[in-house]
């Protein structure tokens, strides 16, 4: 009753601190206080006490006149009102304190998101936010992304240290068919990552050579590829090349392919999988190395090779 008393009665006379404390202060949404959050501190006729005050790293913060830190890591800001009203009284400052503390900006709840997005940022949450909220802001996917969103968030472990959770969100579900459950809410500390999708490079007798993204791995095929590069050129060889680097290898194994027999339906077809490099040589040219493939493939780089992505 006593604050309340206070609070219209300063109100009525004008007699609320001034300043740049006080002075348009944004409406933020009220959520728990985190370090680093700037707080806007107001204590009613003691402009000595009003100020502005970040939060630590470690949670506290400390205001002139008052000999011990308080602490402000996770509480609201109509708690942190109560516990300045209460240390202003314990060491005999005020004897009615009326404390306002507002969030003047929020960096505690930081959401990272990277990769194949348009705009690549950081904000803090703020409120109630989403997956696709964050996508938003990003401006969505670019045509390279991969069919995966990775969301990465900190929790604590068995043992209490931290632990990083990550979720693998299908961007079919999320966006095409609209899934709310893939929707999921953010509270901030999240990192979103958008990998890239996979490509298969062909280089050689073909009519377009380039980078073709692999969105699904599991149905490509010689054929397919084969079919984006827009077919064979004339007097390409029977037999074609795969450069395919196993797992934790740095070395490319070499996978003859015979690739008439396929074409004439007289051998199956082959998958083809991320990252492979097709080779189609000419009848009377050499196999190239494997150097000279990786360079004209340029993995994906139109300007470091001169090969064109050409896409669906």
């Amino acid at each position: 009753m006593h604050l309340l008393i206070g609070v219209a009665l300063a109100v009525s006379s004008g007699l609320l601190a001034q300043g740049p404390v006080a002075d348009s202060m944004p409406n933020l949404p009220a959520q728990r206080i985190g370090p680093h959050d700037l707080l806007a501190i107001s204590v009613y006729g003691a402009p000595e006490l009003s100020r502005s005050a970040r939060v630590g790293a470690d949670g506290l913060i400390r205001l002139p006149m008052l000999r011990q830190k308080l602490k402000a890591d996770g509480l609201l800001p109509s708690e942190l009102e109560l516990a300045i009203a209460a240390a202003i009284q314990s060491e005999n400052l005020l004897v009615d304190p009326v404390v306002t503390v507002t969030v003047a900006e929020y960096h505690s709840r930081p959401i990272s998101v990277v990769g194949a997005v348009r705009k690549p940022l950081t904000f803090q949450a703020m409120g109630s936010s989403t997956l696709l909220d964050a996508l938003t802001r990003a401006e969505g996917l670019t045509p390279e992304a991969g069919p995966e969103i990775l969301v990465s968030r900190s929790q604590p472990g068995p043992d209490g240290a931290p632990a990083t959770i990550v979720q693998r969100i299908p961007v079919r579900a999320l966006i095409h068919e609209a899934d709310p459950e893939m929707n999921i809410q953010l509270y901030g500390g999240e990192q979103i990552r958008v990998p890239e999708v996979g490509k298969i490079y062909v280089v050689g007798n073909v009519r377009k050579p380039g980078a073709f993204p692999v969105q699904d791995a599991s149905g490509t095929t010689l054929l397919k590829v084969l079919a984006l590069t827009e077919g064979l050129l004339p007097f390409a060889a029977k037999q074609a090349y795969i450069y395919r680097q196993p797992p934790n290898s740095t070395v490319k194994h070499e996978i003859p392919v015979e690739l008439q027999k396929i074409v004439e339906r007289k051998a199956p077809d082959i998958p083809l999988e991320v990252n492979d490099i097709l080779y189609i040589p000419d009848n009377k040219g050499k196999r190239l190395t494997v150097t000279t493939l990786e360079r004209l493939a340029g993995f994906g780089s139109a300007t470091a090779s001169g090969i064109i992505i050409w896409r669906r």
